[in-house]
């Protein structure tokens, strides 16, 4: 059973996706680092067996077909039936579950790769390091897991989005505070990017992309000592 905050989230997103789908919709194309992480990332779980990767809070799935262009067998889970309905409509070729990253229902080390893009950010800090218990449980070893966030110290409530009525909790991130937790967690630290507010953004963009051990390759696919790995990460 969801906790009142993310039921208000839920209904929240399920309100957007009735009501702002064009906008919910956007595509890609104004985020180019967004891209260019977004592809290492898949070229990584590309080179480690190509697992199916988990796009989490997926929304309306225009990152979930990005992925699933990289080459990744990509699905998407979101929170929102409104948001989960709009996406099968969009791109009716990939799959869409209704779920929340704090029950995964998913097997243990099933995927090659999890996204949350944007979508940690609506999860109380206090949770964070059962999220992302969750997120090491699903990822197999040598599997990529990317976090993508607003950063920030203060917690940022939102009660209306281009002029729909919402009832969101959002919480900026600090990557070093994530990367510890991320530590904590049993990943290993690989990338973390920073950009610059620009347009009318109010924060920097943190992208952080970390690892689950899995045998002596680090996400490049080079051994410990530098040399290439005998066997895919």
């Amino acid at each position: 059973m969801l906790d009142a905050s993310l039921a208000a989230t839920r209904d929240s997103y399920d309100a957007l996706a009735a009501e702002q789908p064009d906008l919910i919709n956007s595509n890609l194309d104004d985020r180019p680092l967004d891209r260019a992480l977004l592809a290492v990332f898949a070229e990584l779980v590309r080179k480690g067996g190509n697992k199916p990767v988990a796009d989490v809070g997926c929304g309306s799935g225009r990152v979930t077909i990005v992925l699933s262009r990289l080459g990744l067998d990509a699905f998407g889970i979101d929170l929102s039936p409104g948001m989960v309905a709009l996406a099968r409509r969009a791109y009716p070729a990939l799959r869409f579950e209704e779920g929340s990253m704090l029950a995964l229902d998913l097997p243990e080390a099933a995927l090659g790769g999890l996204l949350s893009y944007y979508s940690i950010i609506h999860i109380a800090r206090e949770q964070r390091r059962e999220v992302l218990a969750v997120f090491h449980r699903v990822i197999a070893p040598g599997g990529l897991l990317m976090l993508v966030f607003q950063m920030g110290d203060e917690p940022g409530p939102r009660t209306e989005f281009h002029g729909t009525p919402v009832s969101v909790d959002w919480y900026r991130q600090q990557p070093g505070d994530l990367t510890d937790l991320l530590r904590e967690a049993g990943f290993e630290p690989w990338t973390t990017a920073v950009r610059e507010p620009e347009g009318g953004e109010r924060t920097a963009q943190g992208y952080l992309l970390v690892r689950k051990p899995g045998d002596h390759c680090n996400p490049s696919g080079q051994g410990k000592s530098g040399s290439a790995c005998s066997t895919r990460c």
